[in-house]
């Protein structure tokens, strides 16, 4: 009598994606494919951009929920919108009112926000135990938000929001003021006045990033701030940052706040955690075969 031959079981498989616009030159793929690859995990992780799908965003997050995937990152212009249609269980995600990651559940989505988590390990991963001190910002969107309460937690003493929409920078201001009582806020009318005496100078806007050339900060007196930060990541070196070297700042730049998000978002996905420094040093090697599979 023969023994049967088994078959050979492969590495568990995660479906991912991202439901953003703008997302083409994203590293979102590479980085969770790669951590999959660590992990043992075979992971798929797919862009889904809503235009290009002749979709809304309603459809294609109802198409991921129903289709098998395990959970999906969301970027700009969909960080706010998308709240309503999951259940967020972090008071601090519930103040802050904007989502970028979630899980399917078998009793529902479930929202996470790790852009603020990945701001604040960034944030002290750069800086150490500094705290932020008095902080201007510019734009009040979904990153802005995130970014807005990382800050509260991290023990900055002022800060100071500019948005051309009046309402996204009150919006933030009451919730702020409401989880954070002793920090000061303002909503100065320009930038320009908001930089002076500014410790911390932050880019939250999609300002600098591919698509979207341009610095805000542009033409105003750094010189004073001891630290700026730029949310965009593509580039990595953006105008914004570039000014802000040439005056003596020191940089912490939107790579730092990309990586350490998605870290914190497929430990969510998986339950697996990655060696972060052989992650950094893969995501820094050429691409291969991971970057055609979806």
């Amino acid at each position: 009598m023969h023994a049967s031959k088994s078959t050979p079981v492969g590495p568990s498989r995660v479906r991912l994606g991202l439901i953003g616009d703008n997302i083409a030159r994203s590293q979102s793929p590479r980085l969770h494919r790669l951590a999959g690859r660590m992990c043992g995990l075979d992971v798929s992780y797919a862009s889904l951009i809503p235009a290009d799908l002749v979709m809304n965003l309603d459809q294609v997050f109802e198409r991921c929920r129903t289709d098998g995937f395990r959970g999906v990152n969301i970027t700009y212009p969909y960080k706010e919108t998308v709240i309503d249609k999951v259940r967020i269980d972090d008071p601090t995600v519930r103040a802050l009112g904007a989502c970028n990651t979630i899980l399917f559940e078998q009793d529902g989505p479930r929202g996470f926000n790790t852009d603020s988590s990945g701001f604040a390990s960034a944030f002290v991963g750069a800086f150490g135990s500094v705290a932020p001190g008095r902080v201007t910002m510019a734009g009040a969107g979904g990153v802005g938000k995130a970014i807005a309460f990382a800050l509260g937690k991290l023990g900055a003493t002022h800060l100071a929001l500019v948005d051309p929409d009046q309402s996204k920078s009150a919006a933030l201001a009451a919730s702020l003021a409401a989880y954070f009582p002793n920090l000061d806020i303002s909503r100065p009318e320009t930038l320009a006045e908001a930089v002076d005496g500014a410790d911390g100078l932050i880019n939250s806007t999609p300002i600098g990033m591919v698509g979207h050339d341009g610095n805000v900060f542009d033409g105003l007196d750094l010189k004073h701030s001891r630290w700026a930060f730029d949310a965009v990541y593509t580039p990595v070196e953006t105008p914004f940052l570039a000014a802000a070297r040439t005056v003596g700042a020191e940089i912490l730049s939107g790579y730092e706040l990309f990586f350490h998000q998605g870290v914190h978002a497929f430990r969510l996905f998986t339950g697996q955690e990655p060696d972060e420094g052989a992650l950094r040093t893969a995501m820094l090697a050429p691409e291969q075969s991971d970057a055609g599979r979806a």
